[in-house]
């Protein structure tokens, strides 16, 4: 594997313990704020320093706690793009990118670099310019050619886009994405915006209160996210605690509705939906229902409806196109939910998941050893 992170950490009453492997391949951190995914980056660059564990990228030890290995900022080469892009103020973009080259120590050499960079950036007309003068797109740009004018082993992207305007990002995301995606070595990807990571990434993890509760391709992850967590993280609106009836048949206690779902759905409480899976008309898993509420999108409506059968006030969320919504807008409506779209859920991560497996494991076995 390209890069393996085996790490545990203590911050007080928040516990950061996670574990993954992966080739050179994007492998996008997804999670909400303050669940430990910046911290893992820190970890990897050698900003922070875990309490026990291993970090290996193309086989070079970076970190290893067993063996007390723990290799400097500097010594890592590993390239971290901070939200801030953290330029120098009193440097010009010629200058920052320059100082990404402090490992050439050929001065001919260092600048032909700097300058290959400068154009492979769309930097030339800027060079003379400080970051206050530049454009945030344009700080991006300047701290990616920083960095990779410095040859690193990895690329850490924290939260690339957040500091830029929205009407920015989307352009800047596919820039991006080209360059990344060339890169041909590990890129892990910090992001809390689930089209961000779906759109660059190649395997996503879901980070939950410092763990991994989900891991594995892209695709795999949307379509089965596995806990409650990782659900609401890529995009299910519709959740509700479930029994198990037979012959591959699901109670939705919220709704009040039996659905059918694939027989080789794995164990689960909950089971999940997302809003756009809902279509109008009979056939597999139909009901009907009341309409009690419209929110309005611009490409779209957002409808609450309540299965007429259920007067609780657990509403199912369905969204329909704006044309298709004005030619059926009615009290009632007639939806089905394709069995395939149904994902089931645990509430959390396994309390003896791989993450957690991996370093308690280690710890009992170094008690056993301390002890004798």
């Amino acid at each position: 594997m390209a890069i393996s992170v085996e790490i545990e950490k203590n911050f007080g009453t928040f516990r950061l313990n996670v574990a993954f492997d992966g080739g050179n391949e994007i492998i996008g951190l997804l999670g909400a704020s303050g669940c430990g995914k910046s911290m893992t980056l820190r970890c990897i660059a050698g900003i922070e320093k875990p309490d026990r564990g291993k970090i290996i990228i193309n086989g070079a030890t970076l970190f290893d706690s067993e063996r007390r290995i723990n290799l400097s900022p500097q010594e890592r080469r590993t390239g971290l793009l901070f939200q801030s892009y953290a330029l120098f103020p009193n440097m010009t973009v010629y200058q920052n990118i320059q100082a990404g080259a402090r490992r050439e120590k050929d001065r001919v050499r260092r600048a032909r670099l700097t300058d290959d960079f400068i154009d492979q950036f769309g930097l030339r007309g800027l060079v003379h310019h400080y970051p206050h003068q530049l454009s945030g797109g344009q700080q991006q740009r300047t701290a990616l050619a920083r960095i990779f004018v410095s040859s690193p082993d990895i690329l850490l992207l924290d939260e690339p886009f957040s500091a830029l305007d929205s009407h920015l990002r989307f352009s800047l995301e596919q820039e991006v994405g080209e360059i990344i995606r060339a890169f041909g070595k590990p890129v892990l990807l910090v992001s809390h915006d689930q089209g961000e990571v779906y759109r660059l990434s190649e395997k996503i993890a879901v980070i939950h209160n410092g763990a991994i509760e989900t891991f594995g391709k892209k695709e795999d992850v949307f379509l089965n996210p596995r806990t409650k967590n990782a659900a609401l993280l890529t995009g299910f609106r519709n959740i509700s605690p479930a029994d198990r009836i037979a012959d591959g048949r699901i109670f939705a206690r919220d709704w009040g509705l039996t659905l059918t779902v694939p027989e080789s759905s794995p164990a689960g409480n909950l089971i999940a939906f997302r809003a756009g899976d809902l279509l109008p008309g009979s056939g597999e898993n139909d009901f009907r229902a009341r309409v009690v509420g419209e929110i309005e999108n611009p490409l779209s409506y957002l409808i609450r409806v309540i299965p007429e059968r259920e007067s609780g006030p657990r509403t199912i969320l369905w969204e329909i196109g704006k044309e298709d919504w004005r030619k059926i807008r009615s009290e009632t409506v007639m939806l089905r939910l394709p069995a395939e779209r149904i994902a089931l859920l645990t509430e959390r991560g396994d309390s003896d998941s791989l993450p957690a497996r991996r370093i308690t494991k280690r710890k009992r076995e170094k008690n056993r050893y301390e002890e004798n």
